[in-house]
């Protein structure tokens, strides 16, 4: 091997190096999957194509050309049924098409069996005859590549716009593929020109997988997101509200009716939620209400529904109330874990103290008597009533100490 030919395999082992390099520090920033699946995808193929090209021969010149041919056969099939794996997570091929799935899946499994096979004929278990392993290898990843390819075409005409570029990113796969063999059988028939071909595609082939690759999971990583963001739960609580919260309560109603028991709804108005907004800040309301979230739920339990009607006014169902007491008890828990004050952190002044002022509100109702949205409304103006209530009455004895203490003694 040539020093031209030496220059040109070893910028391709510093181009993957490069890659595996971003790939590792993508994992010690942010420990996902897809930079996993990455590092792994350039050490399995990269490393494949670096013992295809006969640089380690040229840098250790002790190596036996047998074992390295040994290797390359069977690493090759296995970094092939790694490729085949890979696009089909990314194409998803189990929702795409039976075609799809069988070709890939299959392909792979045949390329480890392969792999599996090339090793007994490396330990001499299995013998070829004159036969030379390497064909074998170079006819099943060839094989594998148009399998890549028929599963990124397929795929494009299903609708996957993303799988035209997969299908180009297969197209120089194989020129990587075929280009190496071509010179790891006859390694003077391709000139020095045809591998610096061959090395500028395969490092274009890792760069438009890991792009893809890329693309696609910060795709799934928008649809997750808009997944938890749907309209129905809130993003600090969890707990259901709008169609999702009536939809709930209506199922939990006609539970109710097929059971033949009465249902009891309560509701808590937080008066006072955005009391602190101007003092620390609007996040400080997100954390009052998880934290009364999280006391509405272990006043409740987890056998009842909670939801939040909305921002001020959580909505608790409780069926099989044929005894009120339970009713009662859980009432009463309700308003000594909402009562008790709330340490609350702000990062610029280090805390606040924050004491919860609400209105309840309890309703029963006979099954199939009212709707969803009936039993809501009526319940928030008890809690509201209750709560306007409770304003008056602070507000009557607060005018009836100032008066007192403004009288003189007699």
């Amino acid at each position: 091997m040539g020093v031209t030919e030496i220059i040109i395999w070893s910028c391709l082992l510093g181009g993957l190096l490069t890659l595996s390099c971003g790939a590792v520090g993508e994992i010690l920033s942010d420990n996902n999957p897809g930079a996993w699946r990455a590092l792994s995808y350039v050490l399995v193929l990269g490393g494949s194509g670096v013992v295809g090209s006969g640089l380690p021969l040229a840098l250790f010149p002790d190596l036996s050309p047998q074992t390295l041919q040994t290797v390359q056969s069977i690493i090759s099939p296995l970094s092939g049924a790694l490729v085949l794996w890979y696009l089909g997570g990314w194409l998803g091929v189990a929702l795409v098409d039976r075609m799809l799935y069988v070709t890939i899946n299959w392909g792979a499994a045949a390329m480890v069996t392969v792999a599996a096979l090339q090793a007994l004929i490396g330990l001499g278990l299995i013998s070829t005859g004159s036969l030379n392993p390497l064909w074998i290898s170079a006819v099943v990843c060839t094989t594998g590549v148009l399998f890549a390819l028929h599963a990124s075409v397929r795929a494009y005409r299903l609708g996957d716009d993303l799988a035209r570029w997969m299908a180009v990113a297969c197209g120089f796969l194989a020129v990587m593929v075929v280009g190496l063999y071509t010179c790891a059988l006859w390694p003077t028939a391709v000139p020095v020109g045809g591998k610096a071909v061959i090395a500028l595609c395969a490092l274009i082939h890792f760069l438009m997988g890991i792009r893809l690759s890329m693309r696609r999971n910060q795709a799934n990583s928008r649809l997750k997101r808009r997944a938890s963001d749907t309209i129905g739960f809130d993003r600090a609580t969890g707990l259901a509200t709008g169609s999702v919260l009536l939809t709930k309560v209506d199922d939990a109603l006609w539970r109710a009716e097929r059971a033949g028991v009465s249902c009891s709804v309560v509701a808590l108005h937080l008066r006072n939620l955005y009391s602190m907004s101007e003092s620390a800040g609007h996040a400080i309301d997100q954390q009052i209400l998880t934290a009364v979230a999280a006391r509405v739920r272990r006043a409740v339990g987890f056998r009842y529904l909670v939801g939040l009607y909305h921002p001020r006014c959580f909505v608790m169902v409780i069926t099989h109330a044929n005894r009120p007491q339970e009713v009662d008890r859980m009432v009463f828990r309700l308003k000594a874990l909402v009562s008790s004050r709330l340490l609350l952190s702000d990062p610029q002044a280090g805390g606040h103290h924050f004491q919860s002022v609400f209105g309840l509100g309890v309703s029963h109702w006979v099954p199939g008597s009212a709707s969803a949205q009936q039993v809501l409304d009526d319940t928030e103006q008890r809690a509201l009533a209750q709560a306007q209530a409770e304003s008056a009455r602070e507000a009557a004895s607060t005018g009836s100490a100032t008066l007192t203490a403004a009288s003189p003694l007699g």
